[in-house]
C-alpha cells in the first residue's frame, strides 16, 4: 500500500475515533393546554382568572423548552461538557424567562470523574430542588403542590453563578452541594453569599432525601421527604418541609398516593402547614393528577390544585424530543 495513503487512512482512523469520543445533542419539551389559574403564585405567563391556551404556566406539566448538550470523554474515565437550556411559550414561539437571560433555565459547564463525582459551574439547578423531585410523586411538574407551597425547598428552583459539587453514587447514596460568592448573588442592593446542600438515596423501591440551604442573613431551609414503591402500581410519599423567606418561615407535612393503571396514572398529593409566616392562616393544599402515556414520549394530562384556597386547573398535552 502506498505510503502516502497508508498515512491518511491512519489520520482518518484518528479523527473519527476523536469524533467519536464527544457529542452534542439536542433534547426539549413542548407542552401546551388550556386552563385557569387563580393563584398570585403564577407561572411566568399566566392571567389570573382566565380560561385560556396555557403554556408556561403553573398549571402546565411542564413549561416547554429546548437544550443543547454536549460531552467529551477525557480518558482515563474523566469526562467534560456542557448544558444550555431556554423556556419557549408556545403562544407565540417567543423565549420565556426564566429568572436568568436567554438560556435561563440552565447554563453550565461541568467535569467529572469516575471516583470523583461531578464538578460544575453557571446556572444550575439547586440541589434542594433536585432532592425534592427525587421523591416526589409529580417529579417536577409545575404544578406540584408540594413545590408551590414550600418555594421547592426553601430555595426555588435554579440559581445563577453557582458552584455545584456531586459526589459518585455510592450504593445508591449521593450528595449535592452548591455554593455562590456574595459578588453574585445581591438582593436588594446587598450582597449575600447563599450555601445549599442534599443527601439523597435511591435504591430498589425506596428514594429519600435531607436538604438544607440558607441566604447569608436570612434564617435557614430545610426539608426531609421520601417515596416507596408498593410492588409495579402503587406508590406513597410523604415529607416535612422548614421553608424560609428572609426570617418568615412556613412548615408544614405533606402525604400523598399514586396508582398507575397500565397507560393511566392517577396522583393525589396533599400538604398542611403547620406553621405559616408567609400568610394570613395555616393552609391545607391539594392536587389531584391524571396523566394517560400516549407513547413513551407523549402524554396528555388533566390537573387540578388547591393552592392556599385558591382554585386552579389545567389540562394539556406533553411531548418529549
Amino acid at each position: 500500500m502506498n505510503p502516502s495513503k497508508m498515512i491518511a487512512a491512519a489520520m482518518a482512523l484518528s479523527g473519527t475515533a476523536a469524533f467519536a469520543q464527544s457529542s452534542v445533542t439536542l433534547y426539549g419539551t413542548a407542552d401546551a393546554g388550556i386552563g385557569k389559574v387563580q393563584s398570585m403564585s403564577i407561572g411566568p405567563n399566566d392571567v389570573i382568572n382566565k380560561t385560556k391556551m396555557i403554556s408556561g404556566s403553573l398549571m402546565n406539566n411542564s413549561t416547554s423548552n429546548i437544550g443543547v448538550a454536549g460531552r467529551e470523554d477525557l480518558g482515563g474515565g474523566m469526562k467534560a461538557g456542557f448544558n444550555l437550556e431556554s423556556n419557549l411559550d408556545l403562544n407565540d414561539g417567543a423565549n420565556l424567562g426564566a429568572g436568568g437571560g436567554f438560556w435561563g433555565r440552565q447554563a453550565k459547564v461541568w467535569l467529572q470523574g469516575a471516583s470523583w463525582g461531578t464538578f460544575q459551574m453557571g446556572r444550575l439547578y439547586n440541589p434542594s430542588f433536585l432532592a425534592l423531585a427525587g421523591w416526589q410523586l409529580t417529579g417536577v411538574a409545575n404544578y406540584s403542590v408540594v413545590g408551590n407551597t414550600y418555594n421547592w425547598g426553601g430555595n426555588s428552583v435554579r440559581q445563577s453563578s453557582m458552584f455545584g459539587y456531586r459526589t459518585p453514587n455510592m450504593g445508591g447514596f449521593t450528595v449535592e452541594m452548591g455554593y455562590v460568592m456574595k459578588a453574585d448573588n445581591v438582593i436588594a442592593g446587598v450582597e449575600s453569599s447563599k450555601w445549599d446542600v442534599a443527601a439523597t438515596y435511591a435504591s430498589g423501591p425506596l428514594v429519600a432525601s435531607l436538604s438544607a440551604n440558607k441566604v447569608a442573613g436570612a434564617k435557614t431551609s430545610a426539608a426531609l421527604g421520601g417515596r416507596y414503591k408498593i410492588g409495579q402500581q402503587f406508590a406513597v410519599a410523604t415529607s416535612y418541609s422548614h421553608a424560609a423567606n428572609g426570617q418568615n418561615i412556613r412548615n408544614g407535612f405533606s402525604l400523598g398516593g399514586q396508582g398507575t393503571f397500565d397507560l393511566l396514572i392517577v396522583t393525589l398529593d396533599l400538604t398542611r402547614d403547620t406553621k405559616n409566616e408567609w400568610g394570613a392562616k395555616k393552609y391545607t393544599n391539594s392536587l389531584l393528577e391524571g396523566r394517560y402515556a400516549l407513547s413513551k414520549r407523549t402524554f396528555i394530562y388533566a390537573a387540578y390544585l388547591n393552592l392556599d384556597s385558591t382554585h386552579n386547573y389545567g389540562l394539556g398535552v406533553r411531548h418529549n424530543f
